[in-house]
């Protein structure tokens, strides 16, 4: 199959997708957000006896709060984190925390103990500052490892910054959809997701070194004169092993989603849209743009001139 031949066809999806995306992020609210990121109150409860999470999430959207995400802690304790909880405005009303915690005991038994903390705004836009920062500074130390893992190959700074752009590729879709699917299905961006967006771009750019240094090997073995050939036989050589573990990787996602992961949904969402798309970009972004960058150098709409064997400065 000519992957090389179909670039345009991988850029022009990626634009669509990126584009649809971007759209739906100008579109209020762009993001189903999670407490961690807009503050919010947590509910750490002990039970006299096991619990099932399930079903007190069910309780807690019936006390109208389903946006409340429920995690077991040990064997008889959860952690309830969910919009503020308000405070009795005139004296004698019960509040919401003891509304909260009468249903629980009415519904579960006995609460031997139990715990509110709240998490502030400014806490929650530091929680997004840094975790922009942890992705800025893990994909400049990718782009160098890479560099520095290909040293041995001419202009090997190409292969860094294309693997970093498919990365960056891979969240920008992962985003868009995330902010499509937030407001049809309710999928919330929250700390799990983070987690997911760091996992996506370590799971890419994997994809990436492989194809990568397929593309090497065949490049010093001189299997073409024509990079771009060298570079489809590798992605050829590379597919099934991509494949096979893009499959079993999804297999293990739907699974723990089918067994109700609940408490990591975005989690698994990430991942299961991250591992689809860092497959495609390793083949169809990462790849392509190497040739690109030979035909065109660092100025890809300039005139294109005729790949030969290996990468010029």
């Amino acid at each position: 199959m000519d992957f090389v031949g179909k670039r345009k066809y991988f850029f022009m999806l990626s634009a669509i997708v990126i584009l649809v995306g971007i759209v739906s992020m100008t579109i209020q609210p762009r993001f189903k957000v999670g407490i961690e990121f807009e503050g919010g109150s947590a509910l750490s409860v002990t039970f006299a006896e096991a619990v099932d999470e399930g079903q007190i999430r069910g309780t807690m959207a019936d006390l109208g709060h389903g946006e409340a995400i429920v995690q077991g802690v040990g064997d008889t304790g959860v952690l309830i984190r969910t919009r503020t909880l308000e405070s009795p405005r005139n004296e004698g009303d019960v509040s919401e925390r003891e509304t909260i915690e009468q249903r629980l005991e009415q519904d579960f038994g006995a609460i031997e103990s139990s715990e509110l903390s709240a998490v502030s705004e400014a806490v929650a836009k530091e929680t997004i500052r840094n975790a922009g920062i942890a992705v800025g500074v893990a994909s400049i130390f990718i782009m160098l490892y890479i560099s520095f893992a290909f040293r041995l190959m001419p202009n090997s700074l190409r292969l860094g910054a294309a693997a970093i752009i498919a990365g960056i590729h891979d969240v920008l879709v992962t985003l868009g959809l995330f902010s499509i699917l937030g407001k049809v299905i309710d999928l919330e961006v929250n700390a799990m997701f983070i987690t997911g967006i760091l996992t996506v771009v370590g799971y890419s750019v994997h994809d990436t070194i492989v194809v990568f240094d397929r593309i090497r090997e065949n490049t010093a073995r001189r299997i073409s004169r024509d990079f771009a050939t060298t570079i489809n036989v590798s992605i050829m050589e590379t597919l099934g092993r991509s494949l096979t573990t893009s499959l079993t990787t999804l297999t293990v996602i739907l699974a723990l989603m089918l067994m109700g992961g609940g408490t990591i949904e975005s989690l698994l969402y990430t991942l299961l849209i991250g591992v689809i798309v860092g497959t495609y970009s390793s083949i169809g972004i990462a790849s392509q743009l190497l040739l690109v960058w030979e035909q065109r150098g660092f100025f890809p709409f300039r005139r294109s001139a005729p790949a030969e064997a290996g990468t010029r400065g």
